[in-house]
């Protein structure tokens, strides 16, 4: 007995056995799990979601049933697993945060962005919701393939016909055995846009399609911060794209810096990143913040981070980008499966393949509409011969002792086809009146035409790529979005600065630290002759300070009072229309509470070694210091800025300006005299020096400004804080060497009050005058006559009583270019007259 019954046993090697077992499940796990199906984008349990839906009858225009009534199908039918499997990746089809373009509409608790759960299945009811329609339609025309389910009682699709891009639009995760995918969402007008461009031209290359579908865009919004990674998932079909939150600095009416945070990156949970952030700062971490706020509502996100008086907000900022998720990443690896393989993808690939397949769906519903045509047609015309020969088919039919005789004789008698004839012993009697005879012949005509269409359809590729375009640009009309992720490039992001034109943008930094960049076509569009054109007005008692035109690809050197300088692309400056008020400049730059922006240089190369020898930066103290360094210095951007002079206590950096080693300089003090002299007088320093003598100062004299000369038509001008000022010749005053006294440039009285600046202009130019009281006045250059240098000169504006000017600017008018406020300064012109009265 015993030997017989060992006769069965068959050894087996146990390694063998365990490589094919474990083979086994990681093909089911890769090909019935993790991965999504290239065509749809849909993993089999999403997949068998929509289609148990479908077959529920719960359309987007239909009641909404329980999840649990919707599990149950799935579960039952088609799906053997766990049900919280099923429920679990309902609801994340469901949730707003999670898919770009979700596919299921649920009603009730689905979760929420901080990770809370959703009801049980029995609480909460869904739908589809519209879009998946599209994915579904067609799929009982003959256009996909299906398979039995799992124990062979029904059946159900290998794929759905999916007219959405879906596998672009909202990507995919899942880890398998051995490998794992990763794939972002994109959004769909841009989607669109580039298949169309691919069905029009096979070989394009992808950066042609990056020109339409320019990087992943994410639920929940936020930013993509650099480039280079979203250039390689798209190349190569993996790439590493850096996300951050959209963060604003806002000071409140008490004068309280905060970091605002509206939009966070994609799969954060909110709840446990503030937690996160709240232990950092309590271990020391994280310095700079007094509180944490979550002021998140029905109406969108917002977390507040109170900054403590004496922190820098942007540096404080980059910290959170540094430490917390504020700043994540999203890893793309773009596998799927391809015919039943596990393939990684390229964004032309995972085009191409969904081309392939609406095409394949196309041909397939295209005839099997024909083979229904074709049917319809074939019954019509059995139709027409018993209409023309009705008589004698009531005759024969009467005659007949059965169904079945009848329709023998009817195919005898007429030719006609078995399907025919039972189809004119079906036929009810209404059908034989006259009207309706001409219904049949007018369906018959209309199904032959039909029938002629599709053959023409079948038989021409060219229309057939022509149709997926067309139902494509309904999908985007219907459901195409704008771009919630918005791309910024960071400073190293040289890939992408190859594909921003260098176009010369309009920069303007307005006496409050707005900046923007505005086109310079935007400027020049109005035609000449016109009144101008409104520019920024940011609020009422502010105005552009600085105006200039400059390339996208040049630098902005941005110079503060406590002697940093920070490196700016004009690229990465917020652009903005002429009437729009700019970005804070504390939000571009590390800029520290008190620190002020003292000058802006526009930088063309910082690559081109003869520039940066040749160039130099010319800087001037309140206290007369003056310091000349070489461009080169300045020539490697740091992202926290660094030292451009070192500011001794009690001094502050005036004006920087940008020489190119023969200019002249002139220094103007408080009590009225000025100094002049070559710039060869002042030898070439090191970045951290403090700098050499320019001017001395006599009694409690400060320095009003420096002006370096660089025009040949140039006055000097120069403002007293009572309201006098006047235009001279440069050559009016001898040069001497730097370190003296300086000579008068302005008869310092008691009724013209101390000297308050000191310009460069032409008579092209306009100056913005600034009371203390805060009144604003513009004024043409060239209504100041020229007169000597020692004189008093005219009364420029009249002012109240205990008023002084506190500062002037001068703006360079730049042809075809009218900046913003000559119409807020006649508002506020109420000080102004006209200057008839000279005096010597």
């Amino acid at each position: 007995m015993a030997e017989g019954a060992n006769e069965n046993i068959i050894p087996i090697n146990i390694e063998d056995e365990m490589r094919g077992a474990y083979i086994d499940y990681s093909m089911s796990v890769i090909i019935s799990r993790a991965l999504p199906d290239v065509r749809d984008g849909l993993k089999p349990v999403h997949r068998r979601i929509l289609y148990g839906m479908l077959d529920l009858g719960v359309n987007y225009n239909r009641p909404y049933k329980k999840s649990a009534r919707i599990v149950g199908e799935v579960l039952g039918k088609y799906h053997p697993h766990g049900d919280t499997a099923v429920y679990d990746s309902m609801v994340r089809m469901a949730q707003v945060w999670s898919l770009r373009y979700t596919l299921v509409d649920g009603q009730g608790n689905f979760g929420s962005i901080d990770g809370d759960s959703p009801a049980a299945m029995r609480y909460t009811e869904a739908r589809l919701k519209r879009i998946s329609e599209e994915m579904l339609g067609d799929i009982n025309k003959n256009t996909v393939d299906f398979q039995s389910n799992f124990d062979d009682s029904l059946k159900e699709p290998t794929v759905l016909p999916a007219k959405l891009p879906n596998l672009l639009v909202n990507g995919a995760s899942g880890i398998a055995v051995g490998m794992a995918t990763n794939m972002a969402p994109h959004n769909l007008t841009e989607v669109i846009d580039g298949i169309s461009a691919y069905i029009d031209n096979r070989d394009i290359d992808i950066p042609e399609l990056m020109k339409h579908i320019t990087a992943p865009d994410f639920p929940t919004g936020g930013l993509i911060y650099g480039y280079q990674g979203v250039k390689e998932a798209f190349e190569t079909g993996r790439g590493r794209v850096l996300m951050r939150a959209k963060a604003e600095i806002e000071t409140t009416k008490t004068g309280k810096e905060q970091i605002i945070v509206t939009e966070i990156p994609f799969q954060v949970n909110k709840a446990n990143m503030i937690e996160k952030t709240a232990a950092l700062v309590n271990e020391k971490k994280i310095e700079g913040i007094s509180d944490i706020r979550d002021e998140s509502d029905r109406d969108g996100l917002r977390i507040v981070y109170d900054i403590k008086k004496d922190a820098i907000p942007n540096i404080v900022l980059n910290h959170l980008f540094k430490y917390t998720q504020l700043q994540t990443s999203f890893s793309v690896n773009n596998i799927a499966l391809v015919k039943g393989r596990p393939m990684t993808l390229n964004l032309k690939d995972m085009i191409a393949h969904f081309v392939e397949h609406r095409h394949d769906v196309v041909v397939r519903r295209t005839q099997y509409e024909l083979d229904e045509a074709e049917k319809r047609a074939h019954i019509l015309e059995g139709y027409i011969i018993a209409l023309d020969n009705l008589d004698e088919i009531i005759d024969l039919i009467r005659k007949s002792k059965d169904p079945d005789t009848a329709k023998e004789e009817l195919i005898k008698r007429f030719e006609l086809s078995e399907i025919q004839a039972k189809a004119i012993l079906e036929m009810r009697l209404q059908r034989l009146t006259g009207l309706e005879r001409d219904k049949i012949q007018k369906e018959y005509e209309e199904v032959v035409e039909l029938i002629k269409d599709l053959k023409d359809i079948l038989s021409n590729e060219p229309r057939r790529m022509e149709i997926i375009k067309t139902e494509l640009l309904e999908l985007k009309e219907r459901y195409g979005d704008e771009r919630r992720t918005e791309i910024v490039h960071s400073a190293d992001d040289i890939t992408f600065e190859d594909m921003i034109p260098n176009d010369e943008m309009v920069l303007t930094i307005s006496h409050e630290g707005y900046i923007k960049r505005t086109p310079l076509v935007e400027y020049r569009t109005q035609s000449r002759g016109g009144v101008g054109s409104r520019g920024a007005k940011s609020k009422d008692d502010d105005f552009t300070e600085h105006l200039f035109i400059a390339k996208a690809h040049n630098y902005l050197l941005i110079f503060t009072e406590y002697g940093k300088v920070f490196w700016k692309k004009v690229y990465a400056i917020p652009e903005g229309s002429k009437t729009s008020k700019g970005r804070a400049i504390q939000n571009l730059i590390n800029i520290e509470q008190g620190d002020v922006v003292r000058a802006v240089i526009n930088v063309q190369n910082l690559d081109d070694e003869d520039y940066i020898n040749n160039n130099f930066v010319m800087m001037c103290t309140e206290n007369g210091t003056i310091k000349k360094t070489p461009l080169e210095a300045y020539s490697r951007p740091r992202q926290n800025g660094i030292n451009a002079i070192t500011v001794k206590e009690g001094d502050r950096l005036l004006n920087v300006s940008l020489t190119n080693g023969d200019n002249h300089i002139v220094i103007a003090k408080t009590g009225g005299k000025a100094i002049h002299f070559h710039e060869s007088d002042v030898r070439s320093m090191g970045r951290t020096a403090s700098g050499v003598r320019g001017v001395t100062l006599e009694g409690e004299d400060k320095v009003v400004g420096m002006v370096c000369i660089n025009r040949e038509d140039s006055n000097l001008l120069v403002v007293s804080e009572k309201g006098y000022g006047k235009r001279s010749l440069i050559e009016d005053y001898r040069i001497t060497k730097r370190g003296g006294k300086g000579v008068k440039t302005i008869n310092i009285t008691e009724k013209t009050g101390k000297l308050v600046a000191i310009k460069e202009v032409i008579d092209t130019d306009d100056l913005m005058i600034i009371n203390k009281s805060g009144i604003t006045i513009r004024m043409a250059v060239e209504d100041l006559r020229v007169m000597g240098r020692a004189t008093q000169g005219v009364k420029l504006i009249r002012l109240n009583e205990n008023d002084e000017i506190s500062s002037v600017e001068k703006i360079e008018r730049i042809e075809g270019v009218e900046d913003d406020s000559s119409e807020d300064a006649d508002e506020n012109n109420e000080g102004a007259e006209p200057n008839n009265e000279e005096k010597e």
